[in-house]
């Protein structure tokens, strides 16, 4: 077993999961490029090879219990463990928004992409983290996630109504909660960060940041030390309120 940390990011073929990759690797970490297309996961480890930066490839749709599975089985042959694990893969929907208009529809398919996916890739990474001496999760969350926010007439957030994005990064924080207590006593941390309104194709390239800068924060959650606190939401400018 290598001494060299393992990171799976989800969704790291391209925007911010891509430059969390980038970030790691640029630190020594192993980068295991997560994405159910192929084709652009081994574009995206062609693009940090170019760099010098060592990355692989490995197929996980988070909508496809079989693929995450193989993808653990995959990671336990390969690697041994798993250092950090960072659950970024997320969608959004041309038919979310408030909730007298919202296609229920669409709020379902956001739920089981970006709660119900990311439960079962932290449940089948789990075993492969408890190896590590030092295992972080890193959840990709967001302002819009925050109930106080979602109530707060003076938020700049206030007007984001989509229920279906907002409601699924809600249920990811509670997953933050309860497994953060449930790993309570183990070597494992797990925190919710939010990155900020990211400029990728998620956002319609309307964001105030660049992939590069919303990573950093992610990053530095993957890497946090022995001293780390497990069970936070944060944002740049400090904890965001639950």
């Amino acid at each position: 077993m290598t001494d060299t940390r393992i990171a799976l990011v989800t969704g790291a073929n391209k925007g911010i999961g891509l430059e969390i990759a980038r970030q790691l690797a640029e630190v020594g970490v192993f980068v295991l490029i997560g994405a159910r297309d192929a084709d652009r996961a081994s574009a995206a480890v062609a693009e940090l090879a170019v760099q010098g930066l060592k990355a692989e490839a490995v197929h996980i749709d988070l909508n496809d219990n079989a693929s995450i599975r193989a993808a653990a089985e995959a990671i336990r042959s390969r690697h041994g463990r798993l250092d950090i694990l960072v659950n970024n893969a997320g969608i959004v929907h041309a038919e979310d928004g408030p909730p007298t208009s919202a296609s229920p529809d669409a709020a379902r398919q956001i739920m089981e992409t970006n709660f119900i996916g990311t439960l079962q890739v932290t449940q089948a990474m789990l075993p492969l983290l408890r190896l590590s001496p030092a295992a972080r999760i890193v959840n990709l969350s967001s302002s819009l996630g925050s109930l106080t926010v979602n109530g707060d007439l003076t938020s700049p957030y206030y007007a984001a109504r989509l229920i279906g994005y907002n409601a699924s990064k809600a249920a990811l924080n509670m997953l933050t909660v309860q497994l953060a207590q449930e790993l309570r006593g183990t070597a494992i941390v797990v925190n919710s960060v939010s990155p900020g309104y990211v400029k990728t194709d998620l956002t319609g390239h309307t964001g105030f940041m660049t992939p590069e800068e919303g990573a950093r924060l992610p990053v530095k959650y993957a890497l946090l030390d022995e001293d780390a606190v497990s069970g936070r939401f944060v944002e740049a400018s400090g904890d965001t309120p639950w």
